[in-house]
C-alpha cells in the first residue's frame, strides 16, 4: 500500500452511462491553491480546522527532496488560499497519508506512513509527530514494525486523553494494529489483527462513539470467504467485536472509516463491491445491521469512493468518489440523504483536480473544503500535483467543539466564524462562563448542571448550534 501507482488510473476510460443519481451543478466551486511539488504534493487526506480559522492538511509528497519524490508536508492554509508549509526530511517521517486532528492547546498530531529511525522496514516504518501551528515538529514515536507499520488513517483523540489510531501492517500477525499513544508519546499496542474473523491491514482512522468506543473498518479479512474487509468495535481496554463482514455483494474493501450520524447509526463507504462492484455508501447500526444506501455504477454517478463521508449541518453527508463522473475518470464530490438519495455536485476536470482521495471538512463557515491527490495547473508532477478547493452550497455558519466531550470542569474551546460578539455560551441550555479569544476562537469550560446535547452560542440576534452534541461524562 506504501506504492500506491496502483491509484492513477488516469489511462483508463470508462463507459459514461446513466444512473439514478441526480445530477445538480455546484453552486460555488473554487480551487484555492494549486500544488507544485515544492510546496507539497499528492495531499491524501482532508484538512482540519483550526482554532485560528485557517486550515491545515498534509501532502505525501512534495517538499524536502531527501527523498525521490519529496518526503510530504504539512501545509497551513487560508481560506482565501495563503499556503505556508512544514516539509518532513525522512529522518523525522516520510509520506504524511494521514490528516491532522488538534488538541485543545492548538497543537497538531499527525503521522506519517514511511521515514523515521527504525531500519526495520526499507523506507522507515513510520512516526507519530506533534506540530504546532507556528511548525515547531516533535517526534513522539518511531514505528518497529513489531509495533505496526504504515499509518494511513488518521489519529482520534479519545475522552481518556490519548490518541487512537491504526497501523496498516505490522504488529504480531503482521495484519495491522490498534495502537494507543499518550500526548508524551507513550505507545501501547491496544490489538493486532490476525487478517481473519477479526479483520486485517486497517487503512482508515477510527472513531470515538457516544458510548465511549471506537468504531473503525478493517480492509480485508471476515469471517466469510471473500476477506472483504469489516466493521469493528473496539472497547478501549482492547476489547474487540466484529460487527460485519462484507461480502462483496454489500460492499467490499472499506477504505474509508466511519462517522457517527445524529440518529446515533454510523455511515460509511467501501471502495469496491455492491451491485456494479464499484462500491458503494452503507449505512450500520451500533448493533451491526447494515444497509447499503448507494452502489456506484462507475459512470456518471463515479466509482471508487475510498474517503470517509462527513454529516453536514443540514443532517446530510457528503462526500467524494475518486474517478468517473461526467469527465471519464476524474471522480466527483456528492451528497447523499440519510436515507440514500445521491445528488452529484461537482464533476474534476482535471484541470480544477482530480482522484479527490481526501474527502471533505465541513468548516464552520459553512463551506466545505477537501483536496484532491492529482490534477490542477501545475506541470511539474505527470499528473497535477493536486489541489485544495472549497464548495459553498449555502448552508448556515456553526460552531465546533474541541473535544467534543468531557466532564464538568473540562476546558473546552468553541471553533467558529464571527464569534467577537458572543453575549452567551450554553451547554444543552446551560449558561457556561466564557472568554472570545478571537473571532474564532472562544475558551470555556464545562459548566456544572450540564447535560449531554448540543453547545449554543448567541451573538447578537443568532445563535450557532454545535455540529454535534457534547457528551458529558462522569
Amino acid at each position: 500500500m506504501g506504492n500506491l501507482t496502483w491509484c492513477l488510473r488516469a489511462c483508463a476510460l470508462f463507459v459514461v452511462w446513466a444512473t439514478t443519481a441526480v445530477t445538480m451543478p455546484a453552486q460555488t466551486f473554487k480551487t484555492i491553491h494549486n500544488f507544485d511539488s515544492t510546496d507539497g504534493a499528492f495531499p491524501w487526506a482532508a484538512p482540519v480546522q483550526g482554532n485560528d480559522g485557517n486550515l491545515y492538511g498534509t501532502t505525501q509528497n512534495g517538499g524536502n527532496t531527501a527523498c525521490a519524490s519529496g518526503c510530504g508536508t504539512v501545509f497551513k492554509i487560508t481560506p482565501a488560499g495563503k499556503l505556508t508549509m512544514f516539509s518532513f526530511d525522512g529522518t523525522n517521517g516520510s509520506a504524511p497519508f494521514a490528516g491532522l486532528v488538534q488538541a485543545a492547546n492548538g497543537d497538531l498530531y499527525g503521522t506519517t506512513s514511511s521515514g523515521g529511525t527504525s531500519g526495520n522496514c526499507t523506507n522507515g516504518c513510520g512516526a507519530v509527530f506533534k506540530i504546532t501551528p507556528s511548525g515547531k515538529l516533535t517526534t513522539l514515536h518511531n514505528f518497529n514494525y513489531s509495533d505496526g507499520a504504515d499509518v494511513l488513517g488518521t489519529l482520534v483523540l479519545a475522552t481518556d486523553g490519548n490518541y487512537y489510531g491504526t497501523t496498516q501492517i505490522g504488529g504480531f500477525y503482521g495484519g495491522g494494529t490498534v495502537f494507543k499513544i499518550a500526548p508524551s508519546g507513550t505507545l501501547t499496542t491496544v490489538h493486532n489483527f490476525t487478517n481473519g474473523p477479526d479483520g486485517g491491514f486497517p487503512v482508515a482512522g477510527m472513531i470515538q462513539a457516544t458510548d465511549g468506543n471506537l468504531y473503525g473498518t478493517t480492509w480485508t479479512g471476515g469471517s466469510d470467504n471473500n476477506n472483504d474487509g469489516t466493521v469493528f468495535k473496539l472497547t478501549l481496554s482492547g476489547k474487540l467485536t466484529t460487527l460485519h463482514s462484507f461480502d462483496l455483494t454489500d460492499g467490499a474493501l472499506p477504505f474509508a472509516g466511519l462517522v457517527q450520524a445524529t440518529d446515533g447509526d454510523f455511515y460509511g463507504t467501501t471502495e469496491e463491491g455492491g451491485i456494479d462492484n464499484y462500491g458503494t455508501v452503507f449505512k450500520i447500526t451500533p448493533k451491526g445491521k447494515l444497509t447499503t444506501l448507494h452502489s456506484f455504477s462507475g459512470g456518471t454517478d463515479g466509482d471508487t469512493p475510498i474517503s470517509p463521508l462527513v454529516q453536514a449541518i443540514d443532517g446530510n453527508f457528503y462526500g467524494t468518489a475518486s474517478y468517473d463522473g461526467l469527465y471519464p475518470n476524474y471522480g466527483i464530490v456528492f451528497e447523499i440523504t440519510p436515507k440514500g438519495v445521491l445528488t452529484i455536485l461537482h464533476n474534476f476536470d482535471s484541470t480544477d483536480g482530480s482522484y479527490p482521495y481526501a474527502g471533505l471538512v465541513q468548516a464552520t463557515s459553512g463551506r466545505f473544503y477537501g483536496a484532491t491527490f492529482a490534477g490542477g495547473s501545475s506541470n511539474a508532477c505527470q499528473f497535477g500535483c493536486g489541489t485544495v478547493f472549497s464548495l459553498s452550497l449555502g448552508l448556515g455558519p456553526f460552531v465546533e467543539t474541541l473535544p467534543t466531550s468531557g466532564n464538568v470542569g473540562t476546558a473546552v474551546r468553541i471553533l467558529g466564524t464571527n464569534l467577537t460578539g458572543a453575549t452567551s455560551v450554553r451547554f444543552h441550555g446551560t449558561a457556561a462562563k466564557f472568554k472570545v479569544i478571537s473571532k474564532s476562537e472562544i475558551q470555556t469550560h464545562v459548566p456544572a448542571g450540564a447535560t449531554t446535547g448540543p453547545v449554543e452560542v448567541k451573538i447578537t440576534k443568532n445563535t450557532l448550534k454545535s455540529n454535534v452534541v457534547f457528551r458529558v461524562t462522569k
